[in-house]
């Protein structure tokens, strides 16, 4: 006797659906929901130096960075790393908010003795295996707005991705190293991807600006490579690495 709970497997009207559960599960998805009209800010990525010369002020003002994010109800999302993304995931998680750490390793034991990098501060560890170029991408795909607080070349690559996908950016200034430099090194990258860079000294400040602009305007702009602007209806074009709508 067959349970009435499951389904056989072979239901016509399962195999005839474009979500793979059968009927009798619950939908994870909401039908109403579109991601296009969804102006909530769930995730920022903190991207900075993991190394070199961190002065204690600029390490004060990446966990005050920390813990404002999480005091505005939004996840934290770093590589992980030592040094001042670490210092921002401390002050996340000092606030009571959730902090995760996206890994360049396969394991723990490969990220702290590989990678010589913490754990403490973080509530989830992504190990992508990915290496540390590898996992900037992972790093900028999840964050709904990316922070950029001093940093070198690594920081540099992740904040060409996040320019290059037409990302939400904010730059803490006074911040030493690339996020110093931006300023005089953006007008020279020549294009326009649809990125908003928003410049300032404040931790604090600069959360709740980048906050409001993305909930404002930029959460109608997708993350895909573009160079152009929007249309007269406001849509931004797709790219060809954008996945194709469903008819």
């Amino acid at each position: 006797m067959t349970d009435p709970q499951f389904s056989s497997g072979d239901d016509p009207v399962r195999q005839e659906r474009s979500h793979p559960h059968p009927p009798d599960i619950a939908m994870d998805v909401d039908p109403s929901y579109d991601p296009d009209n969804d102006p909530t800010v769930r995730s920022f990525g903190v991207m900075g130096a993991s190394g070199g010369v961190l002065l204690p002020e600029i390490r004060a003002k990446a966990f005050e960075l920390g813990r404002a994010i999480a005091e505005s109800g939004c996840s934290l999302i770093t590589g992980a790393c030592p040094g001042l993304p670490y210092d921002a995931a401390r002050g996340a998680q000092a606030a009571g908010g959730l902090s995760i750490g996206i890994s360049p390793a396969l394991s723990r034991s490969e990220h702290v003795k590989r990678y010589d990098s913490p754990v403490d501060a973080y509530d989830a560890i992504i190990y992508t295996g990915s290496g540390l170029m590898g996992r900037e991408v992972h790093n900028i795909h999840s964050s709904d707005i990316i922070i950029i607080v001093g940093g070198r070349s690594g920081t540099l690559g992740e904040f060409c991705i996040a320019f290059d996908e037409g990302k939400l950016i904010g730059v803490l200034q006074g911040s030493g190293g690339i996020a110093d430099a931006l300023p005089e090194l953006v007008p020279q990258l020549g294009k326009r991807t649809g990125a908003c860079i928003i410049y300032d000294h404040d931790p604090r400040r600069l959360v709740q600006r980048c906050i409001e602009e993305y909930r404002t305007s930029h959460y109608r702009h997708p993350s895909t490579f573009v160079e152009s602007a929007p249309t007269e209806d406001g849509q931004w074009p797709a790219s060809a690495s954008s996945a194709p709508r469903a008819s």
